[in-house]
């Protein structure tokens, strides 16, 4: 009886290694195998058939044989996987064309490829790609901002610099499209996309989710001293130097948006906990909350409606005034305390 029982868990254990492995590989041929979606099909159904017949062997007691053939076939998969190498050279779309490039000399930062668009829709705008100066002891605030498209555990995170003299760049991990090519979280799985760290104007980078796109935005102020908050940016330009000297694979999971930006905290605030929020990234407020980054006695409720910045983004298109665009979402933004110089770039 104990035997017959082992058996029948051991052929189903090998049985669901099989099945997810085989689906694995079917989705790794459809996001990867360079041929036409007809022949991507046909390879997806020859390994799932090769798959299927895997597993009537095993049912028929030849599990020897069904295991070696199906390993040895899989292993052929896996050499091709690992042959796939993220490239530099591709014809990227428009937005993400360049890559930041950074120099640090003492307190001054010079960044080229600041990227500072004026759209009028996704598929119409003015390129601008911009080099800019900051002092990096004039660093002043931190804020996170949160872009929702699809329902409240899906967000988009950005994360902007505030300095003493009106200026703010807003960093942001993004897939480097291709041009034509759309995201999809699935094939950010499967090696689909390079990563790519864009540095932008926030009335480009955030203005283009709100009133271009339609998203949801929210910031919120982290509290953070002035020296981590300058670990934290100087964090970002070795992110960009990174990509420049050697591409690498975006990741749905384990390289995203919230991940890198986890990792590069991390660094700058030892101790932080994993959570699944940072997987989940829409709850990333409530995450922030919990380890007291976000301003004090204020509830996660009051933060998230006073810290909606979309219909302040919007309003901003239809009678900008005298004000500019990062005042203007700032307004009533809890936390904030901005002293915005005259001068300071629009």
């Amino acid at each position: 009886m104990i035997r017959t029982l082992l058996c029948f868990s051991g052929r189903l254990l090998a049985s669901l290694a099989v099945l997810l492995s085989a689906a694995w590989a079917c989705a790794a041929l459809w996001y990867q195998l360079p041929a036409a979606p007809a022949l991507k099909i046909a390879a997806g159904v020859l390994w799932a058939g090769f798959g299927l017949a895997a597993m009537v062997l095993l049912w028929r007691g030849r599990s020897a044989r069904a295991l070696l053939s199906y390993a040895l076939g899989f292993a052929m998969v896996l050499a091709w996987w690992g042959t796939i190498q993220p490239s530099q050279d591709r014809v990227w779309a428009d937005d993400v064309a360049r890559q930041l490039v950074a120099r640090v000399d003492g307190n001054m930062v010079t960044m080229d490829n600041v990227r500072n668009f004026e759209w009028r829709s996704d598929t119409d705008y003015t390129p601008r790609w911009e080099t800019r100066r900051y002092d990096l002891d004039r660093l002043r605030s931190v804020d996170v901002a949160l872009s929702y498209w699809s329902g409240p555990a899906i967000a988009h995170t950005l994360v902007s610099f505030g300095f003493d003299d009106g200026q703010f760049v807003t960093f942001s991990i993004e897939i480097r499209k291709e041009r034509g090519e759309s995201f999809s979280s699935i094939g950010g799985f499967f090696r689909q996309f390079e990563m790519s760290l864009v540095a932008a104007d926030e009335h480009d980078i955030l203005r283009v989710r709100t009133n271009v796109r339609g998203e949801d935005v929210y910031m919120y102020r982290v509290r953070l001293p002035q020296s981590e908050m300058r670990s934290l940016f100087v964090g970002y330009l070795g992110e960009g130097a990174a990509l420049v000297r050697a591409p690498s694979f975006y990741n749905t999971i384990t390289a995203n948006c919230t991940t890198i930006v986890y990792a590069l905290a991390r660094h700058v605030v030892p101790g932080l906990p994993m959570d699944w929020r940072l997987l989940a990234s829409g709850y990333l407020p409530e995450y922030l909350h919990d380890v007291g980054a976000l301003t004090p006695r204020l509830g996660m409720e009051e933060l998230r409606s006073a810290g909606r910045i979309t219909e302040r983004a919007r309003a901003f298109d239809s009678n900008p005034g005298n004000e500019k665009f990062s005042q203007a979402i700032r307004h009533e933004l809890p936390g904030v305390e901005m002293a915005v110089d005259a001068g300071a770039r629009p």
